[in-house]
């Protein structure tokens, strides 16, 4: 979740130097198959300035797809997805994109864009062996060197890599397609870069969906006090389940109990890994366990088995958390160089001694959400944002902001923020509901209807409510 930004005069001009680019034979379409989706679909790309400020400087090739609408017997402004992170790729998403927003499909096309630094955008990725040894290696067994011939591998200009050209290469391509306006719809990351586009291309956009926000306010990286505050609603809706409860009537003493232990001494187990049935050794210390317990709050299905996960712990058993873990093992998430490149350059360096000490007061995972930050930032090329990137958007266009009230990462008080400064917005939160509330609830069928009125304010929620409170696992058979 990152951006940047200049006067309206600069603004004003490069938008016209995006919409050139777009217009000038630069886009190649063509017919193909996406993932699970049966249907055929178009995949392009726009060759565009690596450095706008140059535009005959040197080019890249910017991959997206066009899930076209089923019925376009009437046209309709399409719906441009901006992806999370920042680094992931948009495209890859395709199949489960084309599950949630269906409903959208049937009357509009569906624009995914490999954001540049992600996917077949110019990738930056980065294979660090230490994190990838998910079960043998600690934490903290990145060294400075891994970082530095991670950078190394990176070509092109790097400080090019930023929120505010992917956002610039985004308009580019509406206006490459011929769309003379788009809706979007960001979630985590996505929201801070349709935000972004705001403030950049306000009179590109017919409506905007910002789902789980990363304002502009509010610096990317600081996760200590939003992770304690999802992990404490975890602990207490446990207390308020009789069957969670009765199975686990300590369940917080517990967990503290596991991550003092890990602390004092790392627990290192012969287990048979999870996917391969080879013989491997799981070596975990407090910070591995919360951090893998952290990931689960994103979602309702992670959430529902963690309790049980802090319970077998505290007895010694830690093969149920090898479960939580195999479930994402080799899973590219994000392409890690762009996360750093942006969040080191456009986040960390607003952040002082006194706001990471405040963040790090919590009683989840102290200052451990920020010790990626501080070992890699330092090697990274650094650039930075105008002081105009910072300030709140205001733009007047029809903004739906949704909220899930469990969220680690984006809690509804970042919602707020957006909520507050643009004046045609509606702030749904969604009591029992996670990260990107409308990837697993029925906030996609309020986005469809959003699309089509465009008056936030008046939307049928009414199906919000029948969204169940979050349950838990009991035992290693599943009973709940």
């Amino acid at each position: 979740m990152n951006i940047t930004w200049k006067n309206i005069l600069a603004l004003s001009l490069l938008s016209l130097t995006a919409t050139s680019w777009a217009n000038d034979n630069k886009l190649t379409l063509e017919n193909c198959h996406l993932g699970e989706i049966r249907s055929q679909v178009k995949c392009g790309k726009l060759e565009v300035p690596e450095n706008y400020q140059k535009p005959d400087g040197d080019k890249i090739a910017v991959n997206f797809a066009v899930l076209p609408a089923i019925d376009d017997s009437e046209y309709k402004a399409p719906l441009m997805f901006l992806a999370g992170g920042p680094g992931q790729a948009a495209v890859e998403l395709a199949t489960g994109l084309n599950r949630v927003f269906r409903e959208v499909r049937k009357t509009r096309d569906i624009i995914l864009v490999d954001q540049r630094g992600t996917g077949e955008s110019s990738p930056l990725s980065c294979e660090f062996e230490a994190v990838d040894n998910v079960y043998s290696a600690l934490p903290d067994a990145l060294n400075p060197q891994e970082v530095k011939d991670c950078v190394a591998q990176f070509k092109g200009d790097v400080t090019q890599y930023n929120s505010e050209n992917a956002i610039r290469d985004f308009d580019a391509i509406r206006a490459a397609l011929g769309h003379e306006k788009l809706n979007i719809y960001g979630g985590s990351y996505g929201t801070r870069a349709g935000l972004v586009f705001m403030r950049m291309f306000p009179e590109s956009l017919e409506s905007v969906v910002l789902d789980s926000v990363g304002p502009i306010e509010v610096p990317i990286g600081m996760f200590g006090q939003s992770g304690a505050r999802s992990f404490n609603l975890l602990i207490d809706n446990c207390k308020n389940s009789e069957s969670c409860n009765k199975a686990f009537p300590n369940l917080a003493a517990e967990f503290q109990a596991v991550k003092a232990r890990l602390a004092k001494q790392p627990a290192s187990i012969d287990i048979l890994h999870p996917r391969l049935g080879t013989p491997t050794k799981l070596v975990i210390d407090d910070t591995k366990f919360t951090g893998n317990l952290r990931f689960q709050l994103y979602g309702m299905e992670g959430r529902s088995m963690v309790p049980l996960v802090i319970h077998q712990a505290f007895l010694g058993n830690y093969q149920p958390l090898v479960g939580l873990m195999a479930r994402t093992e080799g899973e590219q998430l994000v392409y890690t160089g762009l996360l750093f490149n942006i969040v080191c350059n456009e986040d960390m360096p607003r952040l002082s001694l006194a706001d990471k000490a405040a963040d790090a007061n919590n009683n989840f995972d102290g200052k451990d959400s920020q010790l990626a930050w501080d070992m890699v930032c330092p090697f990274f090329p650094e650039y930075r944002p105008s002081e105009d990137f910072y300030q709140s958007v205001t733009a007047d266009i029809p903004t739906l902001i949704l909220s899930g009230n469990l969220d680690p990462v984006t809690p509804p008080s970042n919602g707020e923020y957006s909520a507050k400064s643009l004046p045609n917005s509606h702030h749904i939160i969604v009591e029992n509901a996670s990260h990107t509330v409308a990837m697993s609830t029925c906030a996609s069928d309020i986005i469809q209807e959003f699309l089509t009125s465009k008056t936030p304010k008046k939307l049928d929620e009414s199906c919000l409510k029948d969204i169940p409170q979050e349950t838990f696992m009991t035992s290693v058979n599943g009973i709940q």
